[in-house]
């Protein structure tokens, strides 16, 4: 176990940071946990790392001690608002890489306008958990090559589910699908999580978007929502994404807040 020792700047007792774990750093002041340090890597291969602590001096030994300790590039999600502790992470270096929009979006068909939306000829929506794992998984692997050829996977949404290394699917429930002369061309997964439901991903293989097969895969999870009684979901969208944006805000989505993306190279 690695271990430093700092001064808190309240002059009463000197601050231990101890790495604990690979991906856990600790701040120990007179035996009691002051401050901690996580990091976590992503399915996309990036390394997300957090502090939590109450002093600002306890915060920058931690954020200190863990871009001593980790390689590069380093990465971290703050609110747009949260001041503080972006100050925090910009001493440590970070700069803002991207921001991401965060949309409440109705469920309501009235609202939305997508009562009426039915998909383009020839196409089907299988609904959320009707979708054939093996398709599915190719198509989610198609989506993923497509991203990471032209704006790259770093421009979606984040993405912090527990997978096994490789794995992209992790529960085909959560999707519904566009299906086009027996292939699966569009996806859309929600979380179901509990009093905010999130709409994790919605993606249409190139060749066949401009038809109106996203809306449609929007139409089939927000109303499924609605009928399960839930009046809201939530969406993040990069900001540089604007066919994403449009898309949310055409069915009265209200942006909520704006998280930043901040990365030390």
């Amino acid at each position: 176990m690695d271990t430093s020792h700092f001064s808190s700047g309240t002059g009463e007792h000197p601050v231990t940071i101890a790495r604990v774990s690979p991906t856990h750093w600790l701040a120990v002041e007179d035996d009691r946990e002051v401050g901690r340090g996580d990091a976590v890597r992503r399915p996309d291969g990036r390394m997300f790392v957090s502090v939590d602590a109450w002093q600002g001096a306890v915060f920058d030994r931690l954020a200190a001690a863990m871009v001593a300790d980790l390689p590069t590039p380093l990465y971290v999600v703050v609110g747009e608002t949260d001041r503080e502790v972006r100050a925090g992470w910009e001493r440590a270096g970070f700069t803002t890489g991207r921001r991401e929009r965060e949309y409440a979006v109705p469920t309501d068909p009235r609202v939305t306008g997508l009562d009426a939306v039915r998909p383009p000829s020839a196409v089907t929506i299988v609904p959320a958990g009707e979708a054939r794992e093996d398709p599915l998984r190719v198509l989610d692997r198609a989506i993923r090559d497509e991203v990471e050829a032209t704006v790259g996977w770093r421009t979606m949404p984040a993405e912090v589910l527990p997978r096994p290394a490789g794995v992209t699917v992790v529960d085909p429930s959560k999707y519904a699908v566009a299906e086009l002369s027996g292939h699966y061309v569009g996806l859309i997964r929600v979380a179901l999580v509990p009093r905010r439901p999130r709409i994790g991903l919605i993606a249409v293989l190139a060749d066949e978007r401009r038809q109106g097969i996203a809306r449609a895969l929007l139409a089939e999870a927000l109303g499924s929502l609605h009928r399960s009684g839930a009046g809201t979901a939530w969406a993040e969208v990069d900001e540089s994404n604007a066919a994403a944006a449009a898309l949310f805000e055409g069915v009265g989505a209200r942006r909520t807040g704006v998280n930043l993306e901040l990365v030390r190279l």
